[in-house]
């Protein structure tokens, strides 16, 4: 990260915050929310800059912030229409909104991420819009996967497991064609870190992070949730609240009733691989074995070769 990056970020989330004019009187200091290749974030009082990954397409992610100033019951809308070129990077600002306390577990907000999900799908998409990049996403983890396993320093046995259970799925859940059916518009990273409440601290849920919205098959949008409970690591009760929430708003990824997995399956395994090939890279520039969660996922690739695709 270009050490003038966070300044520059936090004078750009100063001005947002103090668009009127007004003196920044008891204001405390800037605070760094996220630090990473793909994104940083500063927070100045009520608003927030962030940066994007380097090689943001600006058409895009200007698409990207127009529909989330269209919708504003839904999407966190942005401090304005347009991404700023900041040191070689885009930079956009927010209002800051209350994230989900990852201290308190039971009060998870899956009915809202469920609901907000439901609504996102029903919407209809805005003409222009780029494709959901969550299977994208997806085929980065695993190219990295590759790189690290032709190093060798990510476990061959493990490696070899996660890259087999990538190389059956079919091509749209590689990035390689279009998703079947009908496309919805969808946020195409959905996990509990994307929700904030705004106004904070106790306004209504929204979802935010536009960088993969799009257009996609918006059983993507459930594939994570559904497979932490593949996996063993949702709780059944908590993936029925979100998956019961999602059918009673009319969400059309999944039937409104009988066995879901059929819409599923094929976008959970997607993830499952996602995380897994993460979490053997993490594990090898960090120079450990992989931990309990990891090997979590690491394993249901494993079980993937035994179960068929729409078991």
């Amino acid at each position: 990260m270009p050490p003038e990056l966070l300044p520059a970020l936090a004078a750009r989330a100063r001005s947002a915050a103090h668009f009127d004019g007004a003196p920044c009187v008891r204001c405390r200091p800037p605070v760094t929310l996220a630090d990473r290749p793909d994104a940083a974030v500063v927070r100045h009082a009520g608003a927030v800059a962030k940066a994007h990954a380097p090689g943001t397409d600006p058409a895009e992610l200007a698409a990207r912030l127009a529909t989330a100033a269209r919708l504003p019951g839904i999407l966190l809308p942005p401090c304005g229409p347009d991404p700023a070129d900041v040191n070689g990077r885009l930079v956009t600002c927010w209002p800051y909104g209350a994230p989900v306390d990852p201290e308190d577990p039971d009060a998870a907000p899956w009915e809202a991420a469920a609901t907000l999900l439901a609504r996102l799908h029903r919407t209809q998409p805005p003409p222009g819009l780029p494709p959901m990049r969550g299977p994208a996403r997806a085929a980065r983890a695993v190219a990295r996967l590759e790189a690290a396993a032709g190093r060798g320093s990510a476990g061959r046995v493990p490696a070899r497991a996660v890259l087999h259970a990538w190389s059956v799925l079919p091509a749209w859940a590689r990035a390689e064609g279009p998703a079947p059916g009908r496309a919805s518009l969808c946020h195409g990273d959905l996990h509990l870190g994307q929700l904030v409440r705004h106004p904070a601290p106790d306004g209504p849920w929204l979802l935010i992070d536009v960088d993969d919205l799009g257009l996609g098959a918006p059983a993507w949008d459930l594939a994570r949730p559904a497979a932490w409970f593949a996996c063993g690591l949702l709780p059944p009760d908590e993936w029925n609240r979100f998956l019961t929430a999602y059918r009673e708003a009319g969400g059309p990824a999944v039937p409104a009733d009988g066995d879901p997995w059929p819409a599923l399956d094929v976008p959970a395994r997607a993830l499952t691989v996602q995380g897994a090939a993460r979490a053997l890279v993490r594990a090898a520039e960090g120079r450990r074995p992989p931990d309990e969660v990891e090997e979590a996922l690491v394993d249901a690739c494993a079980r993937m070769r035994s179960a068929p695709l729409g078991s």
